[in-house]
């Protein structure tokens, strides 16, 4: 699923302060390209979250929306000062990204095959990966 949300962006000393009103989200980066990166990466964590707990993604705003929401939810700065873009994020693939946490798995090898890749000092579990992920890739595209 992907999504688009208004996000101020304004610069503060030598920090771009984010604000993405629709999610609540504050974060900054350290040029406008970094802040842009930092509010992908916030909303696609935040988006992570609304899935796991069964939670409806908001809505995203119109600018009208978006800057009478940043006039109410940010007394102390005034990111309407800023710039006010959309930044999309496409969930699905953020959660590919976020999830490549290893998982231990037991694998049954004749004992000649083994022997020969220790020889090759082959690195079976790259192997493995490699091959999982071909063949993972040819069934899910026929």
């Amino acid at each position: 699923m992907r999504r688009a949300y208004p996000t101020f962006i304004a610069l503060c000393g030598t920090d771009y302060l984010v604000y993405v009103p629709d999610m609540d989200i504050y974060t900054e980066g350290a040029s406008v390209e970094d802040a842009i990166e930092m509010a992908r990466d916030a909303i696609g964590l935040k988006g992570i979250d609304y899935e796991d707990d069964g939670k409806e993604f908001p809505e995203a705003s119109n600018y009208q929306q978006a800057i009478l929401k940043a006039k109410e939810d940010t007394k102390d700065f005034d990111y309407t000062q800023g710039m006010l873009t959309l930044v999309n994020v496409d969930f699905a693939e953020y959660r590919k990204k976020m999830d490549n946490k290893m998982v231990r798995r037991n694998v049954t090898l004749p004992n000649w095959l083994n022997f020969e890749a220790e020889k090759l000092n082959l690195n079976v579990s790259r192997v493995l990966q490699d091959a999982l992920a071909e063949k993972v890739s040819q069934m899910k595209y026929q």
